[in-house]
């Protein structure tokens, strides 16, 4: 027996929280007590006053759909470290408090640039693979879409992402403003072991150096065993052509690793003996110790969630049944659990997990709490397939040096005050 998490103890809920049944009666359970807090109210047919919208004939065909203009306020939050010095350095940040499911919509999915938006003539674009292979290959794109292509769901996530938890004090903003570095797409195109296999890999071709066709040059250093493994070069997101700002028109994608290294705008692959040591990552995405040292090539993303409603800068309006929701990710592979505290972790209740069928995907978790008007402090803690738990904040930050900058997977506390409303802490 399980409790909906803040019930008294003479409403306990049989299997709640974990199994989709158990899930389905604490959200029955939810949508009574929502009613009967005055949420829901009686209706009739004969109540339907018939609004203007309902008169008039309504908007014709467009060619391409955009969202309604009553949701226009759901945009990704943008951050530009340099100003107008340099407009397109920076990042945009998906709004993760404001979605749903577990798909970004590509309009709102993260973006990390350093140098800008090339804008690329794809009859134009050329992607070189060279070094140590027997026949060194150039690829049009039209070349490439001839080739078989296979489709799957995985996040991108800046290894970057939820820097600004580091920060000496909690910032007060929404949680994508924080942890909003990751987004999850449907991406479509050729297995980057496939275009190996046809240039020859030599044995003593160890590492790739894969660099983008942006002004800066992305580049970064990609094992031979991952681009062997599921590395894909992408051409296609959601089901459409790649929009410019993920790498239009050909990307590499390699994923559950930091996101960097799916080198946008991909101009070449050179297959090498070793490391190329680019600057991407020495001065960069390296994980500084207290000692001095720092590690490098931490390439996988560690397992991480974050309750994205209710979060930060949000209010609950009055007491009652709510719905605790988020999202968790792995670079390893699965999502296999995801616990929800609401006492900062003193306890622990099993949500309900959809998509944990899917490596290195977002899964959405969802768990039904009854608020009773008491502060509180949410937290998450998800644990992925290889038996990896996300770790409490204080137990990350001992790692590293003061400064570090890059892997934060730390669980993320909100706390709700007497009033209803929703801030940042540190836990």
């Amino acid at each position: 027996m399980k409790k909906i998490i803040g019930d008294p103890p003479n409403r306990d809920v049989p299997h709640a929280g974990k199994g989709r049944r158990g899930f389905l009666r604490q959200g029955a359970a939810l949508v009574t007590g929502a009613a009967s807090a005055g949420l829901a109210q009686g209706a009739s047919a004969q109540g339907l006053a018939g609004d203007p919208w309902e008169r008039v004939s309504g908007a014709g065909f467009t060619g391409y759909g955009q969202p309604s203009r009553f949701e226009q306020p759901v945009m990704r939050h943008i951050g530009r470290p340099y100003g107008d010095l340099a407009p397109g350095t920076g990042s945009a940040l998906a709004p993760i408090e404001a979605l749903e499911g577990v798909i970004t919509p590509s309009s709102l999915h993260n973006i990390r640039s350093h140098s800008g938006t090339p804008d690329i003539d794809p009859k134009q674009h050329r992607l070189l693979l060279h070094g140590l292979v027997a026949r060194p290959l150039v690829f049009s794109m039209e070349a490439l879409w001839r080739y078989p292509m296979t489709t799957r769901i995985h996040f991108v996530e800046c290894s970057g992402n939820s820097n600004r938890a580091l920060a000496p004090q909690p910032a007060q903003v929404p949680a994508g403003a924080i942890h909003g570095n990751v987004s999850c797409s449907e991406w479509t195109g050729v297995p980057l072991r496939m275009l190996l296999e046809e240039a020859g890999l030599l044995p003593q071709a160890k590492w790739l150096l894969a660099e983008g066709a942006d002004s800066a040059h992305m580049s970064r250093s990609i094992p031979v065993e991952k681009a062997l493994d599921d590395a894909m070069i992408a051409l296609y997101q959601n089901g459409e052509r790649l929009r410019p700002e993920q790498g239009y028109p050909v990307r590499l994608l390699l994923p559950g690793w930091e996101g960097n290294m799916s080198v946008k705008w991909l101009r070449r692959l050179k297959a090498v003996a070793e490391p190329t040591q680019t600057k991407d990552e020495t001065s960069k995405y390296t994980d500084l110790l207290p000692d001095g040292r720092a590690l490098q090539f931490t390439f996988e993303m560690g397992v991480k969630s974050v309750i994205t409603k209710p979060s930060s800068t949000m209010t609950l309006p009055r007491t009652g049944y709510y719905e605790i929701s988020g999202i968790a990710w792995s670079g390893a592979g699965r999502i296999r659990r995801v616990e929800v505290s609401t006492d900062g972790g003193a306890t622990w209740a099993e949500a309900a997990l959809t998509g944990e069928e899917r490596p290195k995907s977002l899964v959405r978790f969802r768990l039904p709490w009854e608020w009773t008007g008491k502060e509180a402090v949410l937290q998450s803690r998800a644990t992925d397939e290889k038996g990896r738990v996300q770790p409490p904040r204080k137990e990350w930050v001992a790692q590293f040096a003061a400064d570090v900058r890059y892997h934060n997977n730390s669980i993320v506390s909100w706390s709700v005050g007497a009033d209803g409303s929703v801030k940042n802490v540190y836990v």
